[in-house]
């Protein structure tokens, strides 16, 4: 029965009656009460706290002028290129390495479930401790260079004051961080692969490398994919692993947009500025949110 059918079928009082949402039709007089007294805690706390910061965050960078002294500035481009550097390589590298640990830890041995658990402690541990750690070890007298001169009789590098070097350390840091995370989600998604598939495979002679990348990586290439854009997203905003290892050093060359924003808002007093640095990430992560959103509604595989 259509729409109009029902009001006919309701009467000509029906016509005359105020139109209410469904859910409020189901709802009585205390009941919808009590929805509204839970509703407008949350309502308030996401403007308080989201809404309204985004929206004034958008107001303080929204001067044209914010971006022309932005773009002319060689700090600002120094930043975005060590900002595609540290998320190119750092989130490729970790994703690359977390997959091929995934498939380490599908061994059934107790040994490895053991080291499965000992794995996860550098996501599991706070990352400031461990980012000061990794930046106390790679100063001159640090452990590292303490390490080479003892077992091998070298005298290691200033690691933070070479360029590459800081940025490899700013990417080791992050790898050894956020690759146990990634590494259980993969293994989640090995062992969600039904066992009939490996064993029709066992039958038609794709056993090790074949089997890798005829069976597993179509059935994880989604999955892959979700966890990479995610990751991507998350770099492009760290500001904890470049500011606590490399501290922007040498010279402030391995500044990302993340650290150079905050650099902008406390140590220049510049904070529409800093805002505007900031705003510059949008149109990457806003289309990389987007993939992300259509990709997690995928659900077939292409084998």
């Amino acid at each position: 029965m259509s729409s109009t059918e029902q009001v006919l079928a309701a009467g000509p009082g029906a016509l005359n009656r105020p139109w209410r949402p469904s859910w409020h039709r189901h709802l009585s007089g205390p009941e919808f009460a009590w929805a509204i007294a839970f509703i407008v805690p949350y309502a308030a706390v996401l403007v308080a706290f989201a809404i309204f910061p985004i929206a004034y965050g958008f107001w303080m960078a929204s001067s044209p002028s914010l971006y022309v002294q932005l773009f002319a500035s060689d700090e600002y481009w120094d930043a975005v290129v060590t900002t595609a550097l540290y998320v190119g390589i750092g989130v490729n590298t970790g994703m690359f390495l977390a997959l091929l640990l995934s498939g380490f830890f599908m061994r059934r041995r107790w040994w490895v479930k053991a080291m499965l658990v000992v794995s996860m402690l550098p996501w599991a541990l706070p990352a400031q401790t461990g980012f000061i750690s990794f930046h106390w070890m790679m100063v001159y007298w640090g452990f590292l260079n303490s390490v080479l001169e003892k077992l091998f009789g070298i005298y290691g590098p200033d690691w933070l004051s070479h360029y590459w070097l800081a940025l490899g350390a700013n990417i080791v840091a992050s790898t050894w961080k956020t690759m146990p995370f990634w590494t259980l989600i993969l293994l989640a998604g090995r062992t969600a692969i039904p066992q009939d598939l490996y064993d029709a495979a066992d039958i038609d002679g794709a056993t090790g490398f074949r089997r890798f990348v005829h069976l597993v990586v179509p059935l994880l290439a989604n999955l892959y994919l979700v966890c990479t854009l995610l990751s991507a997203i998350w770099m492009i905003g760290d500001f904890n692993t470049p500011d606590l290892v490399s501290s922007g050093a040498p010279v402030g060359s391995t500044e990302v947009l993340a650290t150079l924003g905050v650099a902008y808002l406390f140590d220049h007093g510049n904070p529409g500025l800093g805002v505007a640095v900031v705003m510059t990430a949008l149109p990457v992560l806003i289309p990389l949110g987007i993939l992300l959103i259509r990709r997690l509604h995928t659900r077939e595989v292409q084998l």
